[in-house]
């Protein structure tokens, strides 16, 4: 096991580790600041840190850290107060507008921790919501979220709708959504945190398989010890920093 920390603040914890032509997000110096004046909190304070292709990189600490907020950054949900996030070479933090909105739609897919689901659309047409925003006709991104819903056991309940499934269910729906326009990126926030031990495994093994092309990456945000045997590497955060990277593979 690898680990690396740096007084440097412009030198990621994993600095060195990483192949340049590898790494698929970058961070450099993110601060998130919420509020004004007195009311001001500051939760990243300065975040350095690469995510290497190929690989499931999983973000954890304590409650309260930044974790959620650094994804939401990376994955253009939040804008950063300063600093700057590239993905596959592109600089995120300089798009706005509909650039913005297209990159995300081609490039990531997020699993939210509050599922997120639209109450008037079936499984099958929630899983497949982002490959309509892309263009494809409801029927054939239908076909294709359906694959995915019968990868995850999700495929006798594909016709019913969020409030007729449980927790588990709905977000099996939302895993099958993040994946079926085939990201480059995956952002996955608590993504086992209503799911029982044997559904979780079967999820940490299909992200695991979408990691596993040399040219995407999976990031996991998780507090689930039970899954911690499918990360690639660790990334540590503690008060609003990365502190700490560990690579758990000899690749």
């Amino acid at each position: 096991m690898n680990s690396h920390s740096s007084m440097n603040p412009e030198v990621p914890p994993n600095h060195g580790q990483l192949d340049p032509a590898r790494i698929s997000i970058s961070c450099r110096g993110i601060v998130k600041e919420f509020g004004e004046g007195q009311a001001k909190v500051t939760v990243l304070h300065g975040v350095d840190i690469d995510f290497p292709k190929g690989a499931t990189s999983f973000l954890v600490g304590p409650s309260g850290c930044g974790k959620t907020t650094l994804i939401s950054v990376i994955a253009g949900l939040l804008t950063s107060t300063s600093g700057r996030v590239s993905i596959l070479g592109q600089e995120l933090t300089a798009m706005r507008g509909s650039k913005l909105v297209e990159f995300r739609a081609k490039h990531l897919g997020f699993i939210f921790q509050q599922f997120n689901l639209i109450p008037a659309l079936t499984a099958a047409e929630n899983a497949a919501v982002s490959l309509v925003v892309r263009g494809w006709t409801l029927a054939s991104a239908k076909r294709e979220s359906n694959r995915l819903l019968d990868r995850l056991g999700m495929g006798v309940n594909r016709n019913k709708y969020p409030n007729q499934l449980s927790g588990g269910q709905q977000q099996r729906i939302a895993i099958a959504r993040s994946l079926v326009h085939d990201p480059d990126i995956v952002i996955c926030d608590e993504p086992t945190a209503s799911l029982d031990a044997e559904t979780g495994r079967e999820v940490m093994i299909l992200l695991k398989e979408v990691a596993s092309s040399s040219e995407r990456a999976v990031i996991v945000v998780t507090h689930d010890n039970r899954i911690f045997s499918f990360a690639d590497c660790i990334a540590t955060m503690s008060d609003g920093k990365i502190e700490r990277f560990e690579s758990l593979t000899r690749n």
